[in-house]
């Protein structure tokens, strides 16, 4: 998926589509449509731009990580050994090859990235962790369980745009 620089300024009726498209993107076009009040074709014609202008990158499905096994989350901080781009490069082609690892950001700061890793148990909370230390160029790292969640990202707030 490729990401486009804002080229437009949208209106409101793009906001509120990609509102309700972010809440539900099951809802079918007419009752996206009545829930921003248009008429399907427009509405249709409308969620096609914001498609092909990359406003929506993708529809995907939120699972139950809990009903599917996965039941512990941590958080690991890792500081490379140097900041050069071909560690960066050598980290991220790792990074983007292990499952278990749900989010990566490059982070300024104390450290260089933040992981959010899903596993079963501690077994493999280990296993996950020896793969990430033994890509080259890691340095150190500190680990951080989730005790409890309370947030989820819900997407990107647009109606206050």
């Amino acid at each position: 998926m490729t990401t486009s620089i804002k080229t437009r300024v949208l209106d409101r009726i793009d906001l509120a589509i990609l509102d309700v498209l972010q809440k539900n993107g099951r809802i079918s076009n007419v009752n996206l449509a009545k829930a921003v009040n248009l008429s399907p074709s427009p509405c249709l014609d409308r969620v096609k731009k914001l498609e092909s202008e990359g406003y929506i990158e993708g529809y995907t499905a939120r699972l139950n990580p809990m009903k599917l096994g996965q039941h512990l989350v941590a958080h690991i901080e890792i500081t490379l050994k140097s900041s050069t781009e071909s560690v960066f490069d050598t980290f991220k082609e790792h990074i983007l090859a292990l499952p278990n690892v749900v989010s990566c950001d490059m982070v300024a700061g104390g450290f260089d990235y933040l992981l959010k890793i899903r596993v079963q148990d501690m077994r493999q909370y280990r296993e996950v962790l020896g793969q990430v230390v033994e890509i080259p160029g890691v340095g150190t790292n500190h680990t951080y369980m989730v005790i409890e969640h309370i947030k989820s990202d819900m997407g990107v707030e647009v109606l206050n745009l």
